[in-house]
């Protein structure tokens, strides 16, 4: 290594090393109890609860996924999704923040997702919470793999070292943490990591654009690409049958625009029906200590989104005028940002802004294995296994879960040419179609029953990998992102079984009654 990235790699550690100096502070309150571990014991304030919501969201596709489709095909893509993101972010602050928090204490004090479905339902003999609880491992895991492919494209990139080897030491790095410190460390991470990214994202963005001519400038050059500065076009790079960017004269090549029509808008502006089954996003609303702090954190939330989105998709932009040829394929295009970290700031100040990246990875990457090891300790192990685990057991198999989880997810991650936007979405579609109908339906529809949630799960789970897999390969109208037809089709199954089959009983109705009208902190619900 030279001098240059021994700096970068010295204001990395030192990241680090606070990171797991939080770990360590949160450790002891972390593991008086699994209520601790697992949600915090409900004690986030506003701003942390809006902040780690957004950081663990957001993840290392924001400063690597998203700047780099911008890079590689112009506006069109990149700012559909933000703007679906954005809307759907506020939505769900909007609509099931307040209820959810709500209902998830009526509904038996309930601290994880599948717990609270499951609850909300009163069931005897825990189909859903199963089913929750699976869905939730196999998706989690392909999200922890997106978070692992971006800490090997990061540390491979700046050290110049095997891709292999730094997904793994990133990968570890991770699992270690999350052991420590549970979902308090993880919040109160993820509160100081949103600060780094949208911080990391504005320096960037500011001095890359005074090193390519002012605003003026960057505009020019995107308008001279076929497509790259519309809304409804789409720039298309002329690539080899590898997939690599053809240059010519030194400047790379660019085919006729293609179009960018309605439903292609609609199936990026889909991307925001995720958040209302994201299951990071939503144990925050659970986890805040005041229902009445919610409308705080909504704002705080909505701000640090729009910055950031707008910055990245901006970034994406700018580097296609700096760097025109440094990033010849898709894959590549992902690096743009550090890319420009590290060719404009002096190395320790890039260090700190490559900590960025690593700040979204962490946070992220903390709360899928964290949520997805909880998911088989808590509801499966205790809840259908062994319903008189101790706590101490639970916590033992949530650990051990995590690894498991982890070695899985490092498998995934070992192909160094995958893009991390297309892991995402995928990621997003299943937890968006198959939590997010019944998440709102359960929430504002008394009449929907237990038959009715788990036909809207496995349907809405089955239609994403159906679509993905089969139906988009017919193209046209098909190839639209699985997210949108997969969150109709559970909407559907899940009105139409429920429909079908006998009302919920007294007591869920009460329930649902109960938090409808109250506005009470805390209800006690009486388990059958």
């Amino acid at each position: 290594m030279d001098g240059n990235t021994i700096q970068i790699l010295v204001a990395m550690v030192i990241y680090m090393a606070a990171v797991i100096g939080i770990g360590v502070v949160y450790a002891k309150k972390a593991n008086k109890s699994s209520e601790n571990y697992y949600l915090g014991g409900r004690s986030l304030g506003p701003w942390v609860t809006a902040m780690s919501a957004e950081a663990s969201d957001m993840s290392g596709w924001l400063l690597m996924g998203l700047p780099g489709v911008a890079y590689w095909c112009g506006l069109a893509d990149a700012a559909w999704t933000a703007i679906g993101l954005a809307v759907g972010t506020y939505l769900n602050w909007l609509i099931v923040s307040k209820r959810l928090r709500r209902y998830s204490i009526r509904a038996n004090n309930s601290i994880t997702l599948p717990e609270f479905f499951s609850n909300r339902f009163r069931e005897k003999n825990k189909v859903i919470m199963t089913l929750a609880a699976l869905f939730i491992l196999i998706f989690f895991t392909v999200y922890a793999a997106s978070c692992f492919v971006t800490c090997g494209k990061l540390f491979s990139t700046l050290f110049g070292l095997d891709y292999k080897l730094m997904m793994i030491v990133g990968a570890v790095f991770v699992l270690a943490y999350t052991i420590l410190g549970g979902f308090l460390a993880e919040s109160a991470s993820d509160f100081m990591q949103a600060i780094v990214m949208v911080v990391a994202l504005a320096v960037i963005v500011i001095i890359s654009t005074v090193k390519a001519g002012g605003i003026g400038a960057v505009v020019e050059n995107a308008q001279s690409i076929p497509g790259f500065l519309d809304f409804f076009g789409l720039a298309t790079p002329v690539t080899d049958a590898a997939g690599t960017q053809l240059v010519e004269a030194g400047k790379p090549l660019f085919g006729e625009a293609s179009e960018y029509g309605g439903l292609t808008i609609a199936s990026m502006l889909a991307w925001g029906l995720g958040y209302f089954g994201m299951p990071q996003v939503l144990l925050r609303f659970m986890a805040i200590r005041k229902e009445s702090e919610l409308k705080m954190s909504r704002r705080i939330a909505m701000v640090w989104v729009i910055i950031s989105l707008a910055v990245a998709v901006f970034i994406g932009i700018i580097g296609r005028q700096l760097f025109p040829v440094e990033h010849l394929t898709k894959t590549s295009a992902e690096s743009i940002f550090i890319t420009l970290s590290t060719s404009f700031l002096p190395p320790i100040i890039a260090g700190f802004v490559m900590a960025g990246i690593l700040a979204a990875t962490i946070s992220s990457s903390d709360s899928y294995l964290l949520i997805a090891a909880s998911a088989f300790a808590k509801n499966i192990f205790q809840g259908v296994i062994k319903k008189k685990a101790s706590d101490k057991q639970v916590m033992l198999v949530t650990r051990i879960t995590l690894l498991a989880i982890a070695l899985v997810a490092m498998f995934i991650a070992l192909d160094e040419n995958s893009v991390i936007f297309s892991i995402v979405s995928f990621a997003w579609a299943g937890f968006g179609a198959t939590f997010g109908p019944l998440m709102i339906l359960s929430l504002f529809w008394k009449r929907t029953t237990r038959a009715g949630a788990i036909a809207g799960m496995v349907g809405g789970a089955g239609m994403v990998f159906l679509w993905k897999l089969v139906i988009s390969n017919l193209g046209g109208v098909f190839a639209i992102y699985e997210l949108l037809p997969a969150f109709i089709f559970s909407a559907l199954c899940i009105v139409v079984v429920s429909l079908l089959t006998k009302k919920p009983s007294k007591e869920i109705e009460e329930d649902f009654e109960a938090v409808k009208n109250g506005n009470v902190e805390d209800f006690a619900q009486t388990a059958e």
